[in-house]
C-alpha cells in the first residue's frame, strides 16, 4: 500500500485523483494554485501550462476577484452571522485545453505506470484511466475520450477539481473527487458534477475575500467617561456605503461572475461589564434616516441618548474593552441572477477600549 502511495503522489494532479480514490479509498483533489487576481504564479497561459499560447486554452480558469477585497487574496475580515454557513470547499473549474492535457496526463501515467509496485489493482486502475481518456473508454459515469479530445482543441475544456486554500478541513478542501472530465464552449457541465462552479458560488467566494471597513463609533464622553452618566454612541453618515466584491471565472467559451454587496443596518455594542445598561436595551442600534445614534451636542447632558451606554461602576484605574459589532445584510446578484438573493448576514468587530471614573464631589 505505500508503495501504491508513493505512486499516486507521483502523478500529481489530474492522476493522482483516479489512483487515489481506485486504490486507497481516500480523498484526493485536483488542486491548481488558486489565483487572487493579483499576478504571481499561474497568472498567465505561459506560466500555467507552457506553450505558444497560440493554440489550445493552456491557462486554468482562476477566480478573479475585484472591488472590497483583501489584499493578496487572503480571506476578507467579515464574519458571518449565521455559524452554519461556508463558502464552497472546493469546486470544478475549466482547466486544460485538450493539447496541453493529453501533454499533462499521458506524461503523468507513463510516470506512475513505471514506478515501483505498480502492478496488480494499481497496475489495472492506471490502465483504465489511460483507456478513459486515449480509448474511449467509460470510467463509472463519465464518457470516454478518444486521444484526449484533442481533435476538438479550443472546443471545450477538461474541468479539473480546485480546493479552496481557506478551507481549513482537509476531507472538505479534499472532497471534490471527480476524475477531469470535458465541456464543450458554452454547455453547462454534466449535471452530476454538482460541485462545477456556478455563480451563487461564486458569491459565496466573494463574501469571504470581502474586506469591509473597520467600525469606530464615535462616543460622547470619548475614552473617559463617568459612573452612572450617559456615554453617546454614534456612527456618521460616511459608514454607511454599501460594499461590494465581485468574484469572476473568464476563459475562452466560458464566464460567470457575482458580485457581493453588503448594506449597513445596526450596531450592537457590548460595554465589557456586567455593570452598565445599554441604550437601547439589548444595546443593538438601529439605522435611523441614514445614521446609527446621535452626536452629542452642548444641552444634552440630562438627555438620554438613542444609542450609548451608562456604566454603574468605576474601571478601577483600568480600561474596559468596548466591543462594537456592525451588522451588514448581504446579498448577490451575478450571472442569470439580476435580483438580489439574500445570504446570512455580516459582522465586523472592533474593541475600543474605554475608562470609568467615579464623579467627584465636594460637599460643604
Amino acid at each position: 500500500m505505500n508503495r501504491s502511495r508513493h505512486a499516486t503522489r507521483r502523478l500529481g494532479t489530474a492522476g493522482a485523483l483516479a489512483i487515489c480514490t481506485a486504490l486507497v479509498a481516500a480523498p484526493c483533489a485536483v488542486a491548481e494554485p488558486v489565483d487572487t487576481g493579483k499576478g504571481g504564479r499561474g497568472s498567465s497561459a505561459e506560466q500555467q501550462g507552457g506553450g505558444d499560447g497560440k493554440s489550445g486554452i493552456y491557462a486554468a480558469a482562476k477566480v478573479q476577484y475585484s472591488g472590497s477585497v483583501a489584499k493578496g487574496g487572503s480571506r476578507g475580515n467579515v464574519a458571518s452571522a449565521d455559524v452554519n454557513w461556508a463558502p464552497p470547499p472546493c469546486w470544478y473549474a475549466p482547466a486544460y485545453g485538450a493539447k496541453q492535457f493529453k501533454k499533462k496526463m499521458s506524461k503523468e501515467l507513463k510516470e506512475a505506470a513505471s514506478a515501483p509496485g505498480m502492478t496488480g489493482h494499481a497496475g489495472a486502475a492506471i490502465n483504465e484511466l489511460q483507456r478513459h481518456y486515449e480509448d474511449d473508454y467509460g470510467w463509472t459515469d463519465t464518457p470516454g475520450y478518444k486521444d484526449y479530445n484533442v481533435d476538438k482543441d479550443g472546443e471545450g475544456m477538461f474541468w479539473a477539481a480546485v480546493e479552496n486554500p481557506d478551507e481549513p478541513d482537509y476531507l472538505k478542501r479534499t472532497s471534490c473527487s471527480d476524475i477531469p472530465f470535458w465541456v464543450e464552449n458554452g454547455e453547462p457541465p454534466p449535471p452530476q458534477h454538482e460541485e462545477a462552479i456556478k455563480p451563487e458560488m461564486l458569491a459565496a467566494l466573494a463574501y469571504q475575500h470581502m474586506e469591509l471597513p473597520k467600525t469606530k463609533v464615535s462616543l460622547a464622553p470619548d475614552g473617559t467617561t463617568k459612573v452612572n452618566l450617559p456615554t453617546w454612541a454614534w456612527l456618521d453618515k460616511a459608514a454607511f456605503d454599501d460594499v461590494r466584491a465581485t468574484a469572476t471565472v473568464n476563459v475562452p467559451g466560458f464566464h460567470i461572475e457575482a458580485t457581493t454587496t453588503a448594506k449597513p443596518t445596526s450596531l450592537t455594542l457590548d460595554p465589557g461589564t456586567e455593570d452598565a445598561t445599554m441604550l437601547p436595551a439589548g444595546g443593538e442600534c438601529p439605522i435611523v434616516d441614514g445614521r446609527i445614534g446621535e452626536p452629542y451636542a452642548k444641552g444634552k447632558a440630562k438627555e438620554t441618548p438613542p444609542c450609548g451606554i451608562v456604566y454603574h461602576r468605576s474601571s478601577g484605574g483600568r480600561t474596559l474593552p468596548l466591543k462594537a459589532a456592525l451588522t451588514w445584510e448581504i446579498s448577490w446578484t451575478g450571472t442569470g441572477q439580476a435580483d438580489p438573493v439574500e445570504m446570512p448576514d455580516g459582522t465586523i468587530e472592533v474593541t475600543q477600549e474605554v475608562t470609568v471614573e467615579e464623579v467627584q464631589s465636594i460637599n460643604r
